[in-house]
């Protein structure tokens, strides 16, 4: 390590601990004597420095905030696991939405030194919050950056992964927006991974430089989700919303996955669609091309594709690559129900785990076994029902059966189970067997509803054990 780089991180270490030790308030004032807006340029290069090198600010006791998804920023947070364990840190938290990549710090080995707290969990910490290891909040995707704002999460470190400074200094957050800002805004220093792979995005994702403490270089590919080969059964499904409940002029909302894929190649045939959606998948380039997507209807950021963060394949990130067409926002911005109501036909297309035959939805655990998060789930579905133009559809789509041949359509939910969407939530629930619409049907109704569209092996047993419940036998009317 060079003397200057060696006084550097000295110099960080110092504010980084006086900033631990004094008030919020004054820890701000102490380290952030200038403006604290990301996009606004500060008289300061940061260093350049190795991995090894830029991860030796994390402390024990420390927080650290990680950017999730496509901008995992992978090779720091390996480094912060060998670093951790080299060093006999301890009770350093890491704290995140979804990421990928192999997720080091979570790994049983690093138990003693790293503790994973996910605001929406992917696979990389699953095993570790199931046996003790870490820890996840149920929260809804739109209020994660109140948990910054209101400093009940203060992040000592940020960790991020960017595009490459322009001509004017500024890098972009690329694939992930969402909370990062939030943290940022929040956290007492920031460390860049900066990627000329990484797509330059606009909205909210610009940062200059110079709010970067210390920064490396990588030239990594991003994590990707290429488009898996769709089941006959998720091309029924699909099928069924595109012919049934998205309409020309319809903002779609989708996540990733085989069911979201299926939808959008189902829609090849539809006309001026707009997307507002937390994230968007591959499927949605090449209806672009197809002119099938055009924003035309939106009467907010018309003519524009609105995401907060994605994942996928390369073409995906080739296309949001430095493209007008594509705006990402902070996920308390595009999830906000007052936003996401005014959009034109808001059309809202979630999955889930299981639905029970009252119409409540478990999306985040598997009975009592934690499986992912709220997400955006109910930003969505409450977002698409409250639509200002009367229009919204509130979709959850899944197919009838587990892999096992396990029915989807319960007549109670999984002892331990979580409801993520209340029954009062649901609209319409889609199987490969049909739709069924619960909005303003009484118990009664739409246990005959959902009965309908269940696996036909299972629909007698369904109708038995709701009888049990209800005195009577379900019916449509």
């Amino acid at each position: 390590m060079s003397k200057q780089l060696a006084r550097h991180v000295g110099q960080l270490n110092s504010l980084l601990k006086t900033a631990t030790t004094a008030s919020s308030v004054s820890a701000h004032n102490n380290y952030f004597t200038y403006v604290r807006e990301l996009s606004h340029p500060i008289d300061r290069e940061p260093p350049i420095v190795k991995p090894e090198e830029a991860v030796a600010c994390v402390k024990s006791g420390n927080t650290v905030f990680a950017s999730g998804a496509a901008a995992t920023p992978v090779a720091l947070l390996n480094a912060m696991a060998k670093h951790g364990k080299s060093n006999n840190l301890e009770c350093v938290t890491v704290c995140h939405m979804h990421t990928e990549g192999p997720g080091e710090y979570a790994k049983p080995e690093y138990k003693d030194h790293f503790r994973s707290n996910s605001f929406f969990m992917g696979a990389n910490v699953r095993k570790a919050v199931a046996e003790g290891r870490g820890d996840n909040v149920p929260i809804f995707l739109h209020e994660i950056p109140q948990l910054f704002y209101k400093q009940i999460v203060k992040p000592d470190v940020s960790f991020i992964h960017v595009s490459p400074p322009d001509n004017h200094g500024y890098c972009s957050l690329g694939t992930s927006v969402d909370c990062v800002r939030a943290a940022l805004l929040n956290s007492k220093l920031i460390v860049a991974q900066i990627n000329p792979k990484m797509p330059r995005t606009f909205g909210d994702a610009i940062i200059h430089k110079s709010h970067f403490d210390l920064a490396i270089e990588v030239t990594d590919d991003l994590p990707q989700h290429g488009t898996g080969e769709i089941s006959e059964v998720e091309k029924k499904i699909g099928k069924l919303i595109a012919e049934n409940l998205v309409k020309d002029g319809a903002t779609l909302q989708m996540g990733i996955g085989s069911i979201p894929d299926a939808v959008l190649a189902a829609l090849h045939n539809h006309k001026d669609l707009g997307i507002h959606s937390e994230m968007f998948a591959n499927g949605v380039v090449e209806l672009v091309r197809k002119g099938c997507v055009t924003n035309s209807k939106k009467k907010m950021h018309q003519g524009r594709i609105v995401g907060s963060f994605l994942i996928g394949d390369k073409a995906l990130y080739d296309f949001v690559d430095n493209n007008p067409f594509i705006e990402m926002y902070a996920i308390d911005y595009v999830n906000n129900t007052s936003i996401v109501k005014q959009q034109p036909r808001m059309t809202a297309i979630n999955s889930c785990i299981e639905v029970d035959l009252t119409g409540q939805v478990c999306s985040d655990s598997i009975g009592s076994r934690f499986y992912s998060g709220f997400g955006g789930q109910v930003d969505f579905i409450r977002g698409a029902a409250e639509g200002l133009d009367g229009l919204g559809v509130p979709i959850i789509a899944m197919p009838s059966t587990t892999n096992k041949g396990e029915s989807k359509i319960v007549p109670t939910l999984k002892a331990g189970a979580g409801v993520v969407t209340s029954r009062a939530h649901v609209h319409y629930v889609v199987t490969e067997h049909g739709i069924a619409s619960l909005f303003g049907k009484n118990v009664r109704q739409r246990m005959y509803e959902l009965i309908q569209i269940a696996d036909p092996k299972h629909r007698e047993s369904l109708e038995k054990q709701a009888f049990e419940r209800i005195k009577i036998m379900p019916s449509p009317n």
